[in-house]
C-alpha cells in the first residue's frame, strides 16, 4: 500500500473546484493542505481539518497550485532560428514560411538527437512548474520523419499530436494537393497509431479551409481527435470549421469576428491563446477580455517551438496575459491549468481534488498574484508530477 503525504501551511491552495474555499473559479482555500497518496490527490481543505498522514510536508506559508497544462507545444525539432529572430527583430515580419528551415533541421537530426532536445525542453518546462504537455510533429512533412517524430514524442506523453499539416512539405510546394493526399493517406496511416491528436494549420501561407477540413476529417475516421491552429495571422474559415468539428481547440485565435467568437462562447473547442507567439513577432494580442465575457472556455499555453514562439514558461505567458490580453490574474491561473485541461479534454489534471493527478506547483511567495506580480522572477520552488516531488 502507498504512504500517505500532507503538505500542510499553504497559505493559499488554488483547487480550480468552485465547490471549495471562496467558491470562486479557482476554488481558492486560505491556510489550507493537500493529502497525496500513490499518484492522486484524496483530500484537500483547510489545514486544520486535515487527516493523519504518514509524511507531512511544510508549504511554509507559500502558494501551491495545480501543475500547469501546456497542451500546445512543438518540441520535436533540430536547430534553432537565432537569425531568423535577429532579423524579424529589426524589422522584418514573420510569414508562415520559415518553418522550413527547423524542417530541414529536423530531417537531418537523429533519433537520439531528436529526442535529447525534447528531454532537455521537457526539463526546462517542469522547472518552471508544467506537469502535463501537448507536443506535435509538424518540422518532418514526409512520412517517416513525421511518424518517428511522434515515436520519440509518445514516450514522453500521451498527449501527442499529429501534424503533418504544419506547410507543405518543400519538395511538393508547387503540387499542395499531392501533399494533401499524401497527408491523408499514406502519412496518416504511419501516423496514427503513436497520436491521439490530429491538427492543421489553417492559414494563408499553410493549409485553406477545404484542405484543413479533408485532413481533419480523414484523421477523424482514424480515431485522432481535431485540433487546429486558428485565425493566427489573418481572419479565416479555421475558428468555425474548429467549432463544426468538434474540435478539442482552436489555438491562437488572435483575428476574430463576432461570428467566430459566438461559435466558440456556444461550443465545446477551447480557445487556446499563446501569448508568446505574439511576444515573440511583435504581433497583435489577442482579445481574451472578448472571448471571457462571451462565455468562451479559454486556456493559456506556450506554443513553444524555435521559430514564433521559443519559450517554455507559462508563468512568463500567465504575465504576458495579464499585462496585454485583458486577463485577471485569477482567469489566467485558471486558464493554465484547468484550461489547459479542457483543450485536452481531461479531468484528471489541472485540479487540485480526489481523484485528480497528484501535479502540484508549489511557488515561493503566498499567492498565486504573484505569477503576473512578480513577471520574469523564477518562483516555482517546488514540483509534484503524479504524487512524486521532481524539484
Amino acid at each position: 500500500m502507498s504512504s500517505s503525504t500532507v503538505i500542510t501551511n499553504i497559505a493559499a491552495l488554488v483547487t480550480n473546484d468552485p465547490s471549495l474555499g471562496d467558491h470562486s473559479p479557482l476554488g481558492l482555500v486560505r491556510d489550507a493542505a493537500v493529502v497525496v497518496e500513490g499518484d492522486r490527490v484524496v483530500w484537500t481543505g483547510e489545514s486544520s481539518k486535515a487527516p493523519a498522514t504518514d509524511n507531512r510536508v511544510d508549504a511554509e506559508g507559500r502558494a501551491v497550485l495545480p501543475g500547469f497544462v501546456d497542451s500546445h507545444s512543438h518540441l520535436l525539432f533540430a536547430g534553432d532560428r537565432t537569425e531568423e529572430f535577429n532579423a524579424r527583430m529589426s524589422g522584418r515580419p514573420y510569414s508562415a514560411g520559415g518553418i522550413r528551415t527547423t524542417v530541414a533541421a529536423t530531417r537531418a537530426a537523429s533519433d537520439a538527437e531528436l529526442e535529447a532536445s525534447l528531454t532537455r525542453y521537457l526539463a526546462e518546462a517542469l522547472r518552471q512548474g508544467t506537469t502535463t504537455f501537448e507536443t506535435k510533429s509538424g518540422y518532418g512533412l514526409t512520412t517517416a520523419d513525421e511518424s518517428r517524430a511522434l515515436r520519440v514524442a509518445a514516450r514522453h506523453t500521451d498527449e501527442v499530436t499529429f501534424l503533418g499539416a504544419h506547410i507543405v512539405a518543400p519538395e511538393l510546394a508547387d503540387d499542395p494537393a499531392a501533399y494533401v493526399d499524401l497527408v491523408t493517406g499514406e502519412m496518416l496511416d504511419a501516423c496514427a497509431p503513436h497520436a491521439r491528436w490530429i491538427d492543421v494549420f489553417c492559414e494563408k501561407g499553410a493549409f485553406d479551409g477545404d484542405q484543413a477540413r479533408a485532413i481533419l476529417t480523414a484523421g477523424r475516421a482514424r480515431g485522432l481527435h481535431p485540433r487546429i491552429h486558428a485565425n493566427q495571422l489573418s481572419y479565416g474559415p479555421g475558428v468555425r470549421l474548429a467549432v463544426e468539428l468538434d474540435a478539442a481547440s482552436a489555438d491562437h485565435c488572435t483575428h476574430l469576428t463576432d461570428a467566430d467568437v459566438d461559435a466558440l462562447a456556444n461550443s465545446r473547442t477551447v480557445a487556446t491563446l499563446l501569448p508568446g507567439a505574439e511576444f515573440s513577432t511583435r504581433a497583435q494580442w489577442p482579445d481574451a477580455r472578448r472571448l471571457i465575457d462571451a462565455g468562451a472556455t479559454v486556456a493559456l499555453s506556450t506554443d513553444c517551438n524555435p521559430g514564433s514562439s521559443f519559450t517554455s514558461s507559462v508563468p512568463f505567458c500567465i504575465a504576458l496575459a495579464v499585462r496585454d490580453m485583458g486577463m485577471t490574474p485569477d482567469e489566467a491561473v485558471w486558464s493554465a491549468t484547468a484550461g489547459g485541461a479542457a483543450a485536452l479534454r481531461r479531468e484528471d489534471v489541472g485540479r487540485l481534488v480526489p481523484g485528480a493527478y497528484a501535479d502540484l506547483t508549489l511557488l515561493d511567495a503566498p499567492s498565486h498574484v504573484h505569477l503576473a506580480y512578480r513577471p520574469g522572477v523564477p518562483l516555482v520552488a517546488g514540483v509534484w508530477r503524479r504524487g512524486v516531488r521532481k524539484l
